[in-house]
């Protein structure tokens, strides 16, 4: 292994000489990756195509013992840091230029407790693993609605997904977690030990260690009714408000989406996705609303296995195309907010793009603000604009695209963020970050205190400890 030269945290450039990296690597189950390696390249490759860094270091961990041994390799160096679990980190902070890279790519191992209903699973895990899992046995737990998410960073972001409104957030369904945190030791936390960093762990995003297994409470979930309907988009305005009419009373069963795309033949049409966790018979009753609604291009509603309405999403985000994300959650749609969504698709430059309402569902905003670090409980819908392209040529077109909607959307909005989708704007300390966070911002900064001290987990929506 030749002497790799690596960034500090201080962004300082020092070199690792073949004896120390020797040392390292010996003490390691996974390999460690530099530079001009074949492995290395496909390592630092996540789901974002925009996303181009070069770690000095990628460890690749085999399982928690190689997280121990790279935070406390990382801190006594004092390298730059990132933390890659699932790799679909939409701003890219699980690859860091220059650092080390912690990945646990290799630790994906799920084991499902049947009889007590939860599974434990290790937080290089994504989704359609996770499910695949648990729908052997008829279980399930609130996860993403891309398949190929992380568990990892959609569980500490928060965790939006389908069977939301009936089960609440992933977060809300975290039981307990192994976390290594900043000074190499590992804590088992849950309501009853570490309570206070549990609840930090819910919502406070990749702030404050390494999680290497998180435990989920499970529900029994079988095969319901889903799909979507596609409307032509000249009919985008009424369809749009009638979802919005629709989506506010409907059972804790039913969750949605809706939005404005391009359909794979190249046509722009309005599109509501619905599912309905519950009885097939229940489902076609509570679901006759909305599919005796106007002329639709396409109903392809019917009964789905739970795996399959996860990947409903996946085709519309595949892995290596160019994304730049924009979000605000909102507690009510109105008519001018759906007028200035659609008049700016209109102008769309990409194809691939898409504007969309995530509803919360019912059970998220049953939970107490207090109850876990994330807090946005009072919002309704996550409304977001999901630029995507291939051409490296259009980065800029394409961007400007998602943030000028964004800045004109604000007023429809409750002014701040899911911490899963902030971009590169909300930088430590500011305005867009804290509003993330809310209320909850002082209390998330004395766990940082606490358990990262010197900022080693900073690529992240990032909390900077005030000690």
């Amino acid at each position: 292994m030749k002497k790799v030269s690596v960034t500090t945290c201080d962004r300082e450039e020092i070199v690792l000489e073949t004896a120390t990296l020797e040392a390292f690597a010996s003490r390691l189950r996974g390999p460690v990756l530099c530079p001009g390696q074949d492995a290395y390249e496909a390592a630092r490759t996540v789901w974002n195509g925009l996303i181009d860094r070069r770690p000095g270091l990628i460890v690749r961990c085999a399982g928690p013992a190689d997280v121990i041994r790279a935070v406390d390799f990382a801190r006594s160096h004092q390298l730059l840091v990132s933390v890659r679990g699932g790799g679909h980190n939409v701003p890219g902070n699980a690859v860091c230029d220059g650092g080390l890279m912690i990945d646990l790519a290799g630790m994906r191992s799920i084991r499902v407790d049947f009889q007590n209903q939860t599974a434990q699973a290790e937080g290089g895990a994504t989704w359609a693993e996770f499910d695949h899992e648990t729908q052997a046995f008829g279980l399930a737990t609130t996860g993403g609605a891309v398949s190929d998410t992380g568990i990892a960073g959609l569980t500490l972001g928060g965790g939006l997904g389908w069977l939301a409104g009936k089960y609440g957030l992933a977060c809300d369904n975290l039981l307990a977690a192994d976390v290594v945190t900043a000074d190499g030791d590992v804590r088992q936390v849950s309501a009853h030990d570490h309570a206070e960093l549990f609840w930090g762990l819910r919502g406070g995003g990749g702030n404050f260690g390494v999680v290497t297994s998180f435990t989920y409470q499970l529900h029994p979930v079988g095969p319901f009714l889903a799909g979507r309907l596609l409307y032509p988009v000249a009919q985008a305005r009424e369809v749009l408000r009638f979802y919005r009419d629709f989506s506010s009373e409907i059972p804790d069963e039913v969750n949605t989406v809706a939005g404005l795309t391009t359909s794979p033949d190249g046509l722009p049409v309005v599109v509501i996705m619905v599912c309905y966790n519950g009885a097939l018979d229940a489902g076609e009753a509570g679901l006759r609303p909305i599919r005796a609604f106007g002329t639709p291009l396409l109903d392809d509603i019917g009964p789905r296995p739970y795996v399959e309405v996860q990947r409903q999403l996946d085709a519309a985000s595949p892995r290596g195309r160019r994304y730049y994300i924009k979000a605000n959650f909102v507690s009510a749609i109105s008519d001018a907010a759906i007028d200035l969504l659609v008049e700016h698709f209109a102008t769309v430059p990409s194809p691939f793009s898409l504007i969309a309402f995530q509803q919360l569902g019912n059970a998220v905003c049953r939970v107490s603000s207090e109850a876990t670090a994330f807090y946005h409980r009072e919002a309704r819908y996550e409304w977001f604009v999901q630029s995507a392209w291939e051409d490296p040529a259009a980065n800029e077109v394409n961007i400007e695209w998602a943030r000028a909607l964004a800045e004109a959307m604000e007023p429809f909005t409750m002014g701040h963020g899911y911490v899963n989708h902030l971009g590169p704007e909300a930088t430590e300390g500011s305005a867009r970050l804290r509003s993330a966070y809310g209320p909850h911002y002082e209390r998330l900064v004395a766990l940082k205190n606490q358990y990262d001290p010197t900022n080693l987990f900073r690529l992240n929506a990032n909390i900077k400890p005030m000690v």
